[in-house]
């Protein structure tokens, strides 16, 4: 049976790529394709697919936000995260989300290959550089920094506001009223002990959060 992938990135170059890579694998399908979470949940409703490539830094609700709301409406379906991030705090975000693999966007194509079909296997998938890292976290004696702290909603709307973007801007690609953003803006500086969204821009870039 032909394996088949969905490939969720908003980038068409990333996903062209990536579909004629796997065009190449004999028990492949031609891949599926969505550029945002919107899309992305209207395919996983009208066809099965064997595992969706998910990039974290998706349009509209976002990457992890997208990924929650798989595991609410497909949960059976294996999700290779596949983005550009190897810090530890998406690697952790992802992992309780659901994610069943993580996998930076260096990887050789025979590397996504084989992530693919581990969790498609139903084993998990972590290269090794990605678990170092994790694991690096998880033992640290040092506090934890002030962003762990955030809701994935809260995180969201920080990292919205420190790339540029109004409460009304992030509200209509969120699909949340301002009022809500406002709110989780206002959570958000209170946890990270902030005043600014100067303030979020400085932290998010110092800690590579813009995704």
């Amino acid at each position: 049976m032909l394996i088949h992938v969905l490939i969720a990135d908003d980038h068409p170059l990333v996903r062209q790529g990536v579909a004629r890579a796997l065009a190449l694998e004999p028990d492949f399908a031609p891949p599926g394709e969505a550029g945002n979470s919107r899309e992305l949940l209207s395919i996983i409703e009208r066809k099965k697919w064997d595992v969706i490539l998910l990039d974290l830094s998706m349009p509209g609700r976002g990457g992890l936000e997208a990924l929650s709301d798989i595991r609410r409406r497909k949960p059976s379906i294996p999700v290779l995260v596949l983005t550009r991030h190897s810090e530890s705090h998406f690697v952790k975000r992802a992992i309780k989300a659901g994610a069943n693999g993580y996998l930076t966007k260096t990887a050789p194509i025979s590397e996504l290959v084989t992530a693919i079909r581990e969790v498609i296997a139903g084993r998990p998938y972590f290269p090794a550089a990605v678990a170092e890292s994790l694991v690096a976290a998880l033992t640290s004696s040092g506090n934890r920094p002030p962003h762990e702290a955030l809701s994935d909603r809260e995180l969201l709307v920080m990292c919205r506001i420190a790339a540029g973007k109004t409460v009304a801007e992030i509200a209509e690609e969120v699909s949340l009223s301002v009022k809500t953003v406002h709110m989780h803006r206002a959570r958000a500086l209170k946890k990270m002990g902030m005043r600014t969204n100067a303030e979020f821009a400085r932290y998010a870039l110092q800690h590579k959060l813009i995704v």
